[in-house]
């Protein structure tokens, strides 16, 4: 199986840009007579910059991988090798310990991760489907509270995105579950990957195939 590779959503970035721009919240602290930080018109177009690769995503929602990764290389590879010259440019007039300097830095020093999405299709420049995939467990631990140790807690968090991968992909996870545990141990080693939830197809698919 392949390495795991580390990727990071754009939201994450424009976050914390947004927060430097958020003209809104800032007027409503203001009327509420609470403290308000900065505004920065920086912030504000590095927002706009980042919601520019959001309009080329909405463009290309439901296409295959190949079609994707066509797209973004076309469209959004050039915005985003604009978008580091900038990053750049606005750092250099910038000081070490300022907030804009902390949010540029926070997105530049991990550019590998937030650009994985231009070269593989299969990558989604967001993260938000997975966080609304495992939303179920910050409100469940309000019922089970424990797992009982760290090993079981990693279990868990195991398991959890199994189900929850089984789930986006239309598998029943009960199904899948009972399938892999019955096949696993005599299934080859280095094809672990065809009993993952998007590649998984049960015996009786697989026989009439």
């Amino acid at each position: 199986m392949a390495a795991v590779r580390h990727d990071l959503g754009q939201r994450h970035a424009r976050r914390k840009f947004f927060e430097l721009a958020h003209v809104e919240g800032a007027a409503r602290k203001k009327s509420r007579g609470e403290r308000t930080g900065p505004i920065y018109p920086i912030a504000l177009e590095a927002v706009q910059k980042l919601d520019a690769l959001f309009d080329v995503e909405r463009g290309i929602n439901g296409k295959t991988p190949a079609e994707r990764l066509a797209a973004r290389q076309e469209l959004s590879a050039p915005l985003m090798a604009e978008l580091h010259d900038w990053l750049n440019a606005q750092l250099a007039k910038l000081s070490r310990n300022h907030d804009l300097a902390k949010a540029i830095n926070y997105m530049l020093r991990r550019w590998d991760a937030f650009t994985r999405f231009l070269i593989d299709g299969r990558v989604c420049p967001t993260n938000n489907a997975a966080e609304r995939a495992l939303r179920c467990v910050p409100l469940g631990r309000k019922a089970w509270l424990f797992c009982g140790s760290d090993r079981s807690g990693q279990r868990a968090a195991i398991m959890f995105s199994f189900i929850q991968s089984c789930r986006l992909n239309d598998v029943d996870p009960q199904a899948w579950l009972a399938d892999v545990l019955a096949r696993i141990a005599g299934h080859p080693a280095n094809r672990l990957g065809d009993l993952l939830p998007w590649n998984w197809k049960p015996i009786a698919l697989k026989l009439e195939s």
